[in-house]
């Protein structure tokens, strides 16, 4: 089994002077995940190399065991580092895509054609594809036999609650939110923080960082179920 992980190579929080990046427990806890699974992970990003981590993600407060582990694992910190170049992976090479989150993703792959192409590529040709909070927006321009690939599915994602509570509703590109249920999707969503996730069909979403672990479990449970079928 095989499954690609895509990170943002975007570092900068709008206009704020701040950085962002990807959030680090939305690493962790799913490459642990498929990891002890046995897959056969490749990371990648828009620009390869290290991604950046959003600073806020790794204060204390923020702390998990998934990033206690990573920190020990060179392995894990070494594939981090050297991530490939997103315009030389193809679909066709894995099972499945698992979207890492944080504010990042909302400037540079929600945008990129070469992000929007590879998710068509990887749902076109029967495949899973599973996002965690804000990369659920990176689905914005992603298109399914027509239409929105996100129209009539349920779907969750960081809420406007949640962007809220951060702080970042006027800095933000958009509301991960609001924008899903544009496109036709219905929306679906626990209190803040809480773990949530939603399997419809061969789409995997959830809510936020603590959704991470649920969304990638249920990503192994899809594969092996379509393995078996």
């Amino acid at each position: 089994m095989k499954i690609l992980m895509v990170l943002t190579s975007h570092d900068q929080l709008g206009n704020t002077g701040r950085k962002t990046g990807f959030w680090l427990e939305e690493f962790a806890a799913p490459y642990f995940v498929f990891r002890d699974a046995g897959v056969e992970l490749t990371l990648a990003s828009p620009k390869g190399g290290q991604p950046p981590v959003d600073p806020k993600s790794d204060l204390p407060e923020n702390q998990t065991s998934a990033m206690t582990r990573f920190k020990q694992d060179a392995v894990a910190q070494k594939a981090l580092a050297s991530t490939s170049s997103l315009a030389d992976v193809k679909a066709e090479d894995y099972d499945t895509v698992f979207y890492v989150g944080g504010h990042g993703p909302m400037w540079d792959l929600a945008e990129s054609k070469v992000s929007i192409a590879l998710l068509e590529a990887f749902y076109n040709s029967g495949k899973p594809i599973a996002l965690v909070c804000h990369s659920p927006g990176v689905l914005r321009h992603v298109t399914y036999q027509g239409a929105p690939l996100v129209k009539g599915k349920r779907v969750t994602g960081f809420t406007n609650e949640e962007e809220e509570e951060v702080k970042l509703t006027k800095v933000v590109p958009f509301l991960v939110e609001d924008e899903l249920k544009r496109l036709g999707a219905t929306f679906e969503k626990v209190p803040n923080w809480q773990p949530f996730s939603i399997v419809d069909g061969r789409l995997i979403t959830g809510q936020n960082p603590a959704s991470s672990t649920s969304a990638a479990q249920n990503l192994i449970k899809l594969l092996a179920a379509k393995k078996a079928a």
